[in-house]
């Protein structure tokens, strides 16, 4: 390897490592030497230790991260969340109230109505009734006028035959009457 002033420097390891660093440059597609420039900027960018396996540092600093995010969503949802969902059940009560009050106002006012439609029919139909009975007692009443002329008439005509008053006094006698069955 060769380093900034121009120099090669070399190292030795065993068949079976460079066996293995072989199979592992050929599955990254990298020469040997690209990659242990690699590894090398690796461990010195992550001040990672090779021989920690389970990669101890790795495993602290992601379950630092997610203790972090857990307490941000608690305090999401401590903040946000749970008021936000208490404010939006107290919205759909409130909802579900105007909705039943409004129902209740509607029937009760359609009830209200269709009683008055019905009591106003109801007389209607006896308005009907009264009117074609004034109407039948009109008609009669003029029946009955006609009918009570015609006896007059006669009964005059009867007076007259029989001659028991003056002429004069037979004519006021007659048109008093016939006005006065006309003013019925």
């Amino acid at each position: 390897m060769s380093n900034k002033d121009g120099h090669t420097k070399t190292l030795r390891f065993s068949d079976a490592l460079d066996e293995k660093f072989g199979k592992l440059a050929q599955k990254l597609n990298r020469s040997k030497l690209q990659l242990f420039g690699l590894m090398v900027e690796y461990f010195y960018k992550t001040k990672k230790d090779p021989a920690d396996i389970s990669d101890e540092m790795l495993k602290t600093s992601l379950a630092k991260n997610h203790d972090t995010y857990i307490r941000f969503i608690r305090t999401q949802e401590d903040t946000l969340l749970i008021p936000l969902k208490e404010e939006v059940d107290r919205m759909i009560n409130n909802q579900r109230e105007i909705v039943r009050y409004f129902n209740e106002q509607v029937v009760n006012a359609n009830k209200a109505i269709l009683t008055g439609q019905e009591t106003q029919a109801s007389r209607q139909k006896e308005t009907d009734k009264l009117l074609q009975a004034v109407y039948g007692r009109i008609d009669t009443k003029e029946k009955l006028k006609a009918k009570f002329l015609m006896i007059l008439t006669g009964y005059i005509k009867m007076r007259e035959e029989l001659g028991s008053f003056k002429n004069r006094e037979k004519e006021e006698l007659t048109e008093s009457f016939r006005k006065q069955i006309t003013d019925l």
